[in-house]
């Protein structure tokens, strides 16, 4: 019987590699940088990391980062209810709740795991989660893993009418969460907040707002999908990650009022059953929201640089999504042909990744273009000119 397994498994493995959509692995060795060492290739310029503020070498943060290394150690080895809490959490959590404007916050190891325990910790049997069909994975999950008897509805992609029917059929639900994405993670479109906040107002429900895309991206100073908007306080609950604008390093928090952030202390289960931050990226992240706060310019010079490269693009007639954020897609469509192109544009030097089913829909693969403020103009021309070169080859 388990060899039965094993060859499936082997089958489905060669049917990935023959279809183009099997995942190899480069190897980084040097830190996460606009050009960055890749094993057996040398230097490349990187476009498919989520490094937008060019954070992740920072001296700044990495000298925090061996503080925290020296004053704590690796870490508490536990929960946080057990013996796994620092002082450095509470400080971190003080810092995002007075960044984005909220009563409270709470750190994950990721927020991925913020997402799987935030949801499941709101809602009751009855209650309905009405999730937008183009959300994160981690918001998949956190919906799927809601207690059995909650309703689980999806709306079509920022459509606006698709989400006032499902608000209206879940009208005698005594709690209807609703939950978007701020910045679309594959598409690079913002969600329609005033839009949505109307709606969710008039039907009396809570809006849950995944920024970790915006987080230091979009706002005049890097608050995200809010202050992008001039909405500061409209959204209910904002889940994020320290993970790419914020230092790159790790880390989740939710944040939203104080009632919401004891409730996920006392309930939610990765934060009972998983260990806490470990106080290394505590560190670098709290350093990283001290360096945006004192730098908001740099937020202006990463607009700049995207906004010139999206120039460039259309220039050369290259197939682009529009959007305001740091990302930019190159549609290619198929499959197979994404893949060839991210493998033909690393033989030359750039390191991009190609999307395809399942992590985009079906026919709509494509090369995601990810803009980091540690870019120089000059890296952005010599890129744009080689993907149109090989896009038309």
């Amino acid at each position: 019987m388990k060899e039965r397994l094993y060859t499936r498994t082997q089958n489905r493995l060669q049917d990935m590699k023959e279809a183009g959509t099997y995942k190899d692995y480069r190897y980084l060795e040097s830190p996460m940088g606009a050009h960055s060492q890749i094993e057996d290739k040398g230097d490349v310029l990187v476009l498919c990391s989520n490094n937008y503020l060019g954070l992740a070498d920072k001296e700044e943060l990495v000298q925090s980062g061996i503080r925290a290394l020296e004053k704590y150690g690796a870490g508490g080895a536990s929960v946080r209810f057990i013996c796994g809490t620092y002082d450095i959490h509470r400080e971190l959590e003080k810092k995002v709740a007075e960044f984005l404007g909220t009563e409270a916050a709470l750190t994950y190891t990721s927020c991925w795991n913020a997402n799987t325990a935030v949801i499941p910790a709101l809602l009751q049997p009855g209650d309905t989660v009405i999730s937008d069909e183009l959300n994160h994975a981690s918001i998949v999950d956190g919906c799927r893993l809601v207690a059995r008897g909650v309703n689980k509805v999806i709306y079509r992609h920022s459509d606006m009418d698709s989400l006032e029917e499902k608000l209206q059929q879940a009208k005698d639900s005594p709690v209807k969460l609703v939950i978007t994405d701020g910045v679309f993670s594959m598409e690079g479109d913002i969600a329609k907040l005033p839009e949505i906040v109307e709606l969710v107002r008039k039907y009396d429900a809570i809006l849950l707002v995944d920024d970790s895309h915006a987080t230091g991206v979009i706002g005049k100073t890097g608050r995200g999908t809010e202050e992008y908007y001039n909405m500061t306080g409209q959204v209910d609950i904002i889940t994020g990650t320290f993970g790419k604008a914020l230092g790159g390093a790790g880390g989740g928090f939710v944040a939203g009022r104080k009632e919401i952030i004891d409730l996920c202390v006392q309930v939610s289960r990765p934060h009972l059953f998983s260990n806490s931050l470990p106080p290394v990226l505590t560190a670098i992240a709290s350093a990283a929201l001290d360096y945006l706060t004192a730098h908001p310019e740099i937020v202006d010079s990463l607009r700049a640089k995207t906004n010139y490269f999206r120039k460039q693009l259309k220039e050369r007639e290259l197939n682009i999504l529009e959007g305001d954020s740091a990302i930019i897609p190159i549609m290619i469509y198929d499959a197979p042909k994404a893949v060839r192109l991210a493998n033909k544009l690393f033989e030359h030097g750039i390191y991009v990744t190609g999307f395809s089913y399942p992590v985009v829909p079906e026919g709509q693969a494509r090369i995601r273009l990810q803009v980091s403020d540690a870019l120089s103009y000059e890296d952005i021309d010599w890129a744009a000119d080689l993907i149109h070169k090989l896009v038309k080859e």
